[in-house]
């Protein structure tokens, strides 16, 4: 556990951390969750630094809480955002909540001594009366030190509703109930979550006397300073329904030079000389974009299957070197009628022998 932190400093993923984490780690192995709301039916990219954060905590010992925000969905986070999320019934944030969770259990495992534990707010959440929540929470909080906090001040001038302002008191409270059921010490999330996650551990301190845990890593953008994640066509999603596989292996083709380094640090679990080797032959040729195969195919395998990363690679490699253009299958061809522009004709409507048309 001691080497988590220095794992994730060298691949970019910490940006701050509570000052008696470290010392914690080198006690051994603590439990660690991050949320994730249900606000859409699939996670995006921009999902896959938090994901990483629970898979490199896995990796070192620990063991992953997945925390499905089906209860805090019917609000909706004010981090990062200029005006308040479209509130979602409950028959939209149950089958949300059912995606997200089948995605994420992708990314980890869910047997040995440290299996990765799936659990959903609205089971608690729900149930909880405003008074019951007003007296036993609501009053460890004051609102000048909730006006401190960046996910509200950045909203103050825009305006922000008491829906989204109480989100924090939720947030805190699924990390006293976590600490409580679970024995759960550490939150981890993006470093816009900073001042959410520490509310959590003020009243678990003030609450149970217990001493709680952060670890955030950065908000990631491009080096041309865009969004991470973000395309002209909007996000890059998981869901193949909704970004298609073969889109999505190209998402990560497509990544600039200047950071397809970090992306393999960030993205994939390949040692270090073994990026190291990478980049140096990347550097030797650029052109061949060596670097960004290699994050393209890792990426694309673990969230899509192996399967379907052969076949969009076979598909990329017709279209831009016509390479196996003879051994190509149907399933290739498949993949690229429904990329290409393409469109449907009759025998009739074209007279000529196919072999002239060509």
């Amino acid at each position: 556990m001691q080497e988590l932190l220095k794992e994730l400093q060298w691949r970019g993923l910490f940006d701050n951390a509570t000052p008696g984490l470290e010392k914690r780690l080198i006690q051994g192995s603590i439990h660690g969750y991050i949320g994730f709301d249900p606000t859409a039916t699939s996670l995006h990219v921009g999902s896959l630094v938090p994901v990483m954060l629970l898979a490199h905590l896995q990796r070192a010992g620990g063991t992953p809480v997945v925390l499905v925000g089906g209860g805090t969905g019917m609000i909706g986070d004010p981090s990062g955002r200029k005006s308040e999320r479209p509130l979602l019934t409950l028959d939209e944030i149950s089958a949300n909540s059912a995606a997200v969770k089948e995605q994420l259990e992708q990314f980890l495992s869910f047997s040995g001594t440290n299996a990765a534990r799936v659990t959903n707010n609205a089971d608690w959440l729900l149930p909880l009366s405003l008074v019951e929540f007003l007296r036993d929470t609501g009053k460890h909080f004051t609102i000048s030190t909730m006006l401190q906090k960046d996910s509200v001040k950045s909203r103050l001038e825009a305006g922000i509703s008491f829906t989204e302002f109480s989100y924090m008191l939720l947030q805190a409270y699924d990390f006293l109930h976590l600490y409580r059921s679970m024995g759960c010490e550490l939150q981890m999330g993006g470093s816009d979550q900073w001042g959410n996650i520490t509310a959590g551990i003020d009243l678990i301190r003030r609450v149970e006397g217990g001493e709680a845990h952060a670890l955030c890593a950065p908000l990631l953008t491009n080096a041309s300073g865009a969004k991470f994640g973000k395309t002209e066509t909007g996000n890059v999603w998981l869901d193949p329904e909704l970004t298609s596989p073969y889109a999505f292996f190209q998402y990560w083709i497509n990544t600039d030079d200047r950071d397809v380094e970090s992306h393999l640090k960030t993205f994939t679990f390949l040692a270090h000389a073994e990026i190291d080797g990478i980049m140096s032959r990347h550097d030797q040729n650029p052109g061949a974009r060596d670097a960004q195969r290699q994050l393209a195919q890792d990426v694309t395998r673990r969230v899509h299957g192996t399967a379907n990363t052969e076949r969009v690679m076979k598909a990329a490699r017709l279209v831009f070197s016509q390479e196996g253009l003879d051994t190509a299958d149907e399933q290739v061809w498949e993949v690229l009628g429904s990329e290409l522009r393409s469109w449907k004709t009759t025998r009739a409507s074209f007279p000529t022998p196919l072999i002239d048309l060509l």
